[in-house]
């Protein structure tokens, strides 16, 4: 089916006919959200922006209980690689299920283990792949921050953390105190490189070199307050932070400045990895080598799993020191092997670096025509738009404001158009794009049009700030 073509008619569920069917599909789902909003804690995110009751899924596409078709560039916060319901992915967890094999295994080894094991080291960077070491952490992201944490902190014997502004780690307490949102500042925060809005005023090249050079000086400097830290943690490219992708020379400034003071590098690829950003691994963009990295969302294949891998020299934690009652998601290895080895087999992430430099290129002819588009940004197909309001520039200021009611209005349209996007940037001013690999390139031109459609809907009707959300 094209993706352009109209939902067919909910099926009737008497015999009043369809009319009578939309009306109960109608009546039914809107029961459905009446009772989320009375039943579930105010945490709630990305269910107030995105007000559909999935029903069905395939590859982009979900179908709500209403009945309407939508085009997920959500895909799972990053998940899902493969987009829903992959036959690859589904064929792997059948397989388990009709083996009779157990479900949970705490942390014992099985063969499922194993193979996901196996492909997984296949897939890392060579140099950590040949001495690394497996932590199976919860089934979240966040506990597998909570996990590399607690890993430096054992093996070197120091409690300090080097993080970045504009970072996200996860909302448990360890990874939340890393993130660029903190409430309580328990970490020395270094300035991440921009370009668009450089911390330094400077962007570019000058930028990234301006904010190395003050990291060298604070660890340097015995009066800065900062000391010897266990770790600094880093994405690749941030994400909820606003789509914005590490230059290359700085990543390697930063193993440079990390490996001669001894501080362990810890690599975040758990929105970047499997790749989502036109390589497996995002750090295989600059070459370099984390002794930490942080992985979940794809490599469970849809499924909840997260692990860290890191290096030997490291594995200094006594048993027990950290575990999780589903560290043993069987299905999710069985989803995560399959994902993985069909990602690298059919050179996915190529195709996410081609068509993701496609998009870029379409969004910023977009923006030739939008001055409401302060910038378009990514890597592969992690892709970033900063919505702005042009009018309210301070001719002092480098860039217009962001206009983070434009995003929401952008983010309402879109989904009336069958567009799921999510919101993301410092003052949720970002639209951000994450289609599954598997994005077809007349899928991805269904996806712009609809996006410069809902761009142009957005910018002629008014406006009103909503809440948004994030997960880890």
């Amino acid at each position: 089916m094209a993706v352009t073509e109209p939902a067919p008619a909910v099926r009737p569920h008497s015999r009043g006919g369809n009319e009578t069917a939309r009306g109960e599909s109608r009546e039914g789902y809107e029961g459905i959200l009446r009772r989320q909003s009375l039943r579930e804690s105010a945490a709630r995110t990305y269910a107030r922006s995105l007000p559909i009751v999935p029903v069905r899924a395939r590859g982009l596409t979900i179908e709500g209980a209403d009945g309407r078709r939508y085009l997920d560039c959500l895909s799972g916060a990053g998940t899902l690689a493969l987009g829903h319901n992959h036959p690859v992915v589904l064929e792997a967890i059948k397989k388990v299920i009709d083996s009779g094999a157990p479900l949970h295994v705490l942390d014992l080894a099985t063969p499922v283990k194993d193979a996901f094991t196996t492909e997984l080291f296949a897939t890392l960077p060579g140099p950590l792949a040949d001495d690394a070491r497996i932590q199976f952490c919860g089934p979240a992201g966040t506990d597998a921050v909570e996990a590399a944490l607690k890993l430096v902190r054992t093996a070197t014997g120091r409690s300090g953390l080097l993080a970045f502004t504009g970072a996200y780690h996860g909302m448990t307490a360890g990874a939340l105190d890393a993130s660029g949102g903190a409430p309580d500042v328990r970490v020395t925060r270094l300035p991440y490189p921009q370009d668009y809005r450089c911390p330094f005023g400077t962007g570019g090249d000058r930028g990234a070199e301006l904010g190395a050079r003050w990291t060298e000086n604070l660890l340097d400097d015995p009066k800065s307050g900062a000391g010897t830290p266990a770790a600094m943690i880093l994405e690749p490219v941030q994400g909820e932070g606003g789509v914005i992708p590490a230059p290359d020379a700085w990543m390697r400034r930063m193993r440079q400045i990390t490996r001669e003071r001894g501080i362990p590098l810890i690599a975040d690829e758990v929105q970047t990895g499997v790749g989502r950003t036109g390589a497996f691994w995002a750090v295989e963009h600059s070459g370099v080598v984390p002794d930490v990295m942080v992985l979940s969302k794809a490599i469970g294949g849809s499924l909840p799993l997260a692990v860290v891998v890191y290096k030997s020299a490291l594995d200094a934690w006594e048993p027990g020191a950290h575990a999780g009652t589903f560290r043993g998601n069987q299905l999710a290895m069985a989803a995560g092997a399959a994902t993985l080895a069909y990602v690298r087999e059919n050179r996915l992430a190529e195709r996410a670096a081609t068509l993701g430099a496609r998009m870029l290129a379409g969004l910023q002819g977009l923006a030739a025509t939008h001055p409401c588009i302060g910038d378009v940004r990514g890597r592969g197909l992690m892709i970033g738009v900063e919505l702005v309001d042009p009018e309210a520039e301070d001719p002092e200021a480098p860039v217009p404001p962001p206009a983070p009611a434009l995003a929401v209005a952008v983010q309402r349209a879109c989904l009336d158009r069958g567009l799921i996007v999510e919101l993301g940037g410092r003052h949720s001013a970002v639209v951000r794009l994450l289609p599954p690999l598997t994005l077809t390139d007349e899928q991805a031109e269904a996806v712009l049009d609809r996006f410069a459609d809902a761009l142009a809907a957005a910018e002629r009707g008014p406006r009103q700030r909503t809440d948004t959300g994030t997960c880890h």
